[in-house]
Order: structure tokens, then C-alpha cells, then sequence
């Protein structure tokens, strides 16, 4: 009888063993707070994929830039130490051989959320996507998942008009479009870690910065700001990346489980997004002036100014396809 119930004890051991051998793990990471809409997406992507692939696939999540920066954690793709990302499309744009992807990041390009998507999954943009893909060795699983636009938080004074920006100590994405789009307007632009950015705003280290307003809420940046622009000036999309390696060694059914995982938690975080705004927005209001900026002025300064990246950070004609994608 003992001997019958060790057999049996490991043959329970060899067969755990052996799933275990057998089960692949995703850590995936991303910059935003746990109260932020991106992260109940990946909540929600973790469930889909570990009830969907049947305990073959564990996914373990890393929020609020625990593993770092997004430039910092595609390295890490491309060293083989982290499986996933979930992050801004303009991100891809920080590292080589993402650079066509700055256009993402050029202000009021993008009407909406819809405009963008089907700008990003058009016909015309695949070849781009294909060439990015095959530089940086990072899949784009899916891009999937509206982000509020951006708009604009100052502690000491009002910015409404291109003017206002004069002189302005302002953190902003650590992408060459905004950077050049801030330095046209007279800010002065610099780049800290949205980990860092609270305490930065309160020390005085800069005075504004450009985030959604789901962020000022998420990120508490309400309690050392004052004021809150609506320019809405650039608009992104949470994607989901993958390193090229990591893809190719699944099979065809755990991508398939993975990529319908992205789906619906793209759309999840979309549905959370589009609810939130309006809530967040009266909540703002009971913590700071919110104001409505004088769109025209700033977008008058910032007219042609990246007519240059044409045909060399981008294919020539781009821009005038997904504007003409807009006008459908």
C-alpha cells in the first residue's frame, strides 16, 4: 500500500514538474499608478490569458515604472529580460529604429481616438510597422487602448495662449516633436521620469507639465498644480509590445490567446477611458482652475514646423495620408 501511494506521489510530482516546465511566463511592465485605467487593462489581460491558455501561460505585472522608464524597459526587451510592454505608441518612437513613429506625436494631427487607430492599422502604415518590428527586435502585438490627450498643468500661472509659454519650466515626453513643438513656443522643455514627477512639481525642479488628465488625477499632480489647461494637443495610444524573439517561440495558439487578450483589454481600457474623462474633469475642477486654451494661437505657432522631418524620420507623404484618412 505504501509503496502503490508513493508511486502515485510521484508520479503527481513528475506530472507538476513537468507542467511547470512547461508553463510560460510574461512579466509585462508599464509607467502608470494602479488606479489608472492602463493597468486595469493589464489586470484584465493577465486574467484573459491565464484562464484562456489554460494555466500555459503565467503573466506577471510591473506597474507605475517598477522596472523603469519605457525606453529603459524596451532595453529590456531587447536584452531578453522582460517579455512585454503596455505603453504610449509615441514611445516606440524613443528608441532606434522606432523613429518614423515621432508622427504619432505631432500636436493636433489626430482628430480622435478612431482617427488615430485607423491611421496606425492602416495598409499604408504596415510596411513602416514591419521595418520598426525588424529593426528593434520588439513586436507590435496590438495597439489597442484610448490614453486621455494631453493637456497641460501649471503651479504659479495661467497658460492660455502661445504666448504664455514663454519662459516655461515644463517636463515634457522625451520625444524630439514635443520637445521642438515646446521650445517654438518659448518653454523650456526637460525630461523626469513620471515616477518623479510629483515631487519634482512640488520642489519646484519644473514648473508645469503635459499629461492627460486621468493622469493628474491617478498621479495626485492636483496637490502641486494649480491650474489645468485643456489643449488636447497630442493625442496616444497604449499598445502592447512583445520582443520579436519571445513571439516567435510561441505557438500559434498562445498567440492567438495572447492577441485576443489585447483586444479586449485594449477595448476594456478604452470603455474605462471614455467614462473617466468627464468625471475626472469635474474633479478637477474642485482642485484646480480649469481652463480652456486659445487653440488657435498655438496652433498658428506651431504651423510647418516639422515639415522638415518629412522623408527623413518618416516616409514622405505620410502626414498627407493620414490627413487625407481623416477627412473620409
Amino acid at each position: 500500500m505504501k509503496r502503490i501511494a508513493a508511486l502515485a506521489l510521484m508520479a503527481l510530482m513528475t506530472t507538476w514538474f513537468t507542467a511547470a516546465q512547461a508553463a510560460t511566463t510574461i512579466r509585462i511592465g508599464h509607467i502608470r499608478a494602479t488606479n489608472h485605467p492602463s493597468h486595469m487593462a493589464v489586470l484584465k489581460f493577465k486574467e484573459l490569458v491565464e484562464t484562456n491558455s489554460k494555466g500555459r501561460i503565467e503573466v506577471k505585472i510591473y506597474p507605475n515604472s517598477q522596472l523603469g522608464d519605457p525606453k529603459q524597459m524596451f532595453a529590456l526587451m531587447q536584452t531578453g529580460d522582460l517579455e512585454m510592454v503596455y505603453g504610449g505608441i509615441n514611445t516606440f518612437a524613443w528608441i532606434k529604429g522606432g523613429e518614423a513613429y515621432e508622427i504619432t506625436s505631432i500636436p493636433f494631427l489626430f482628430k480622435d481616438y478612431d482617427h488615430m487607430r485607423r491611421s496606425l492599422q492602416s495598409d499604408f502604415f504596415k510596411p513602416i510597422q514591419e521595418a520598426a518590428e525588424k529593426s528593434t527586435g520588439i513586436k507590435v502585438v496590438n495597439i489597442n487602448g484610448d490614453t486621455a490627450p494631453r493637456g497641460l498643468t501649471t503651479r504659479d500661472k495661467p497658460v492660455v495662449k502661445a504666448d504664455d509659454f514663454k519662459g516655461l519650466k515644463i517636463r515634457t515626453a522625451a520625444s524630439p516633436v514635443s520637445l521642438r513643438a515646446m521650445q517654438t513656443l518659448g518653454a523650456m522643455p526637460q525630461q523626469i521620469p513620471l515616477s518623479e514627477l510629483y515631487m519634482s512639481l512640488k520642489t519646484g525642479v519644473v514648473d508645469a507639465q503635459e499629461n492627460g488628465a486621468i493622469v493628474v488625477q491617478s498621479s495626485s499632480l492636483y496637490e502641486v498644480q494649480k491650474y489645468y489647461t485643456r489643449t488636447d494637443y497630442i493625442r496616444d495610444i497604449e499598445t502592447f509590445y512583445m520582443a520579436v524573439d519571445k513571439w516567435n517561440q510561441l505557438s500559434a495558439a498562445d498567440k492567438d490567446v495572447i492577441f485576443k487578450a489585447t483586444e479586449e483589454a485594449g477595448s476594456f481600457e478604452t470603455a474605462l477611458t471614455q467614462k473617466q474623462l468627464a468625471e475626472v474633469y469635474d474633479f478637477l475642477k474642485t482642485k484646480m482652475t480649469v481652463l480652456d486654451a486659445d487653440l488657435p494661437s498655438i496652433q498658428t505657432r506651431l504651423e510647418g514646423i516639422f515639415n522638415d522631418y518629412e522623408g527623413v524620420k518618416w516616409p514622405t507623404g505620410l502626414l498627407a495620408k493620414i490627413k487625407n484618412i481623416q477627412n473620409k
